[in-house]
């Protein structure tokens, strides 16, 4: 293979980011990451010349000659294989790129040959999939990726690849959508989770969970709030880390960031449990594992493993 550098792309709710990464060293050309915030509710057409123009700056840093393809860490619903948008509104953003074929777009965009290979893979799965590549869960049969932020976002790995149809994992290994207290997990374990949590129990109102881990430095209501947000993710969490063998967690997302205030709970309650042999973690690596996710839909001996199951996410 000539070329050397495939981009990963991370899409998220406020912004995007990608960066090129070396194939071969598994190292990130840091010279080429670049960011851009956008608004997911805007046009389409706003929304989709803010990503080419963010992976144009990427692309500039190494030469068109260089890559050999684009990898999307893409929020859902989407249809992975076929790379079509299906967001409808339901998620709260994306909604006026529905139906759009984004290869086919950004390929006319950044004037790639019509056969440029662009692929794409769950946000939250590509996430999983770099932390194990070279992260934290890296060397690990059985893992366990969750991201926690806009939204609650899950992946099992074994062996490498994301396990989507099993016994021992929930339906495309998402964890959102199934049932916690009087609602669901999205609900309860996101930033606007948290929020509500902090309001239920002080009465006052706060806007963001950067906020609640600013005052808990010295606030025991919101240091309360984080230890019971530690406790229920790991009660919530337990039947599948049994079910599915789980030997490690790694904890990725913005609320991550806040991981000194909740994952001391969480630690606790699985010693108190007897799963003190899974090991739990914060990413080391951040959203940048998400765009090494996306860059490894382009190593050759993965791909040709991962390939059928893109349609499952």
């Amino acid at each position: 293979m000539n070329n050397k550098f495939a981009i990963g792309i991370d899409i998220g709710g406020s912004h995007v980011s990608c960066a090129a990464f070396y194939l071969f060293e598994k190292k990130v050309h840091q010279q080429s990451f670049a960011e851009s915030k956008l608004d997911n509710h805007d046009e389409a057409n706003i929304i989709i010349s803010i990503w080419e123009k963010t992976i144009q700056q990427t692309i500039e840093q190494v030469g068109k000659e260089n890559i050999v393809g684009l990898g999307f860490a893409m929020p859902g619903p989407f249809a992975y294989e076929a790379g079509i948008t299906l967001f409808t509104g339901e998620n709260n953003k994306y909604e006026k790129l529905y139906g759009i074929n984004v290869g086919d777009v950004l390929r006319k965009l950044l004037t790639l040959p019509k056969n440029f290979p662009i692929r794409f893979m769950n946000d939250a799965t590509a996430f999983a999939v770099g932390e194990e590549w070279i992260g934290k869960t890296m060397g690990t049969k059985k893992s366990l990726a969750i991201t926690l932020g806009t939204g609650l976002g899950s992946a099992f790995i074994e062996n490498s690849l994301p396990v989507t149809s099993s016994n021992n994992v929930p339906q495309k290994g998402c964890l959102w959508h199934l049932p916690f207290d009087i609602g669901i997990a999205d609900d309860y374990f996101s930033s606007r989770g948290l929020v509500t949590r902090y309001y239920k129990k002080t009465g006052q109102s706060i806007l963001s969970v950067k906020d609640i881990a600013i005052a808990a430095h010295s606030d025991e209501m919101a240091k309360a709030v984080f230890k019971e947000f530690g406790n229920d993710l790991y009660n919530f969490l337990k039947p599948w880390v049994e079910k599915f063998g789980v030997e490690k967690i790694v904890i990725g997302g913005n609320i991550s960031l806040a991981a000194d205030f909740f994952l001391p709970s969480m630690k606790t309650a699985m010693a108190i449990e007897c799963l003190s042999s899974v090991s739990i973690d914060v990413s080391g690596l951040g959203e940048t594992a998400s765009i090494i996710g996306g860059a490894r839909l382009f190593e050759p001996c993965y791909w040709q493993k991962i390939k059928n199951l893109i349609k499952e996410m």
